[in-house]
């Protein structure tokens, strides 16, 4: 389980972010300042940081300096959404910036893309009887061999991610096809129902009206 340090000193944003993260199988602590983040990078190892840049006490960019020391990759959560703010923070050696306010689903991709990037993604993820590995790319359902296409397995991952979550079209289209949603929702519909058929996954993988569609970690 990837652990992740989360340096926030709104408690409120830092507990939305930890919900999430955990839910989405992440190991999270959080400092609500600059001088305990300090402190608990130097008492522990962490596969990713999140730091805001305005904390009180040690400030973001000395913390990104520190992390960097230990190589310990870090993304910036910062209201300073100026494109000048983002270029200084990854001049500065960020592995990427995140202006706020951000969709979570945006967070747990780039989170997902900088851990794949220091070959720190889990290889295995298990639901029920679902499991799928991320390196090989391969599906079994029950022990047994399901084969999907490069769509359908992407698709699939970003469910297995975000399980109990619903997700929205436009969201999981611009996620798994890499390009903005232009408003035609053909094209994830049909994956999802030949995703649902092929690996038996029809009660598990719900409608969600008028939003898209939600991936259920247990069914009765």
């Amino acid at each position: 389980m990837n652990k992740i340090l989360i340096v926030e000193d709104e408690e409120a944003i830092a507990n939305l972010i930890r919900i999430n993260l955990q839910h989405a199988g992440y190991s999270c602590e959080v400092a609500n300042d600059g001088n305990r983040g300090a402190d608990m990078l130097a008492e522990n190892s962490y596969d990713l940081c999140l730091f805001d840049i305005m904390l009180p006490g040690v400030n973001g960019y000395e913390l990104l300096e520190y992390a960097k020391s230990l190589n310990m990759p870090v993304i910036f959560l910062s209201a300073k959404g100026e494109t000048i703010d983002k270029v200084k923070g990854l001049r500065l050696g960020a592995d990427d910036y995140i202006a706020k306010p951000f969709e979570i689903i945006e967070l747990l991709a780039r989170v997902e893309n900088v851990l794949r990037r220091f070959h720190k993604v889990e290889q295995d993820i298990r639901i029920g009887d679902l499991e799928i590995n991320v390196v090989a790319r391969t599906v079994k359902k029950g022990g047994r061999d399901i084969n999907l296409t490069i769509k359908e397995f992407d698709l699939l991952l970003l469910f297995m991610r975000n399980p109990d979550r619903a997700l929205y079209r436009e969201m999981i289209y611009e996620q798994v096809w890499d390009s903005p949603y232009m408003g035609d929702s053909r094209t994830v519909d049909l994956h999802v129902q030949r995703l649902r058929r092929k690996a038996g996954l029809e009660q598990q993988i719900e409608s969600v009206y008028k939003v898209g569609y939600r991936f259920r970690s247990s069914v009765s």
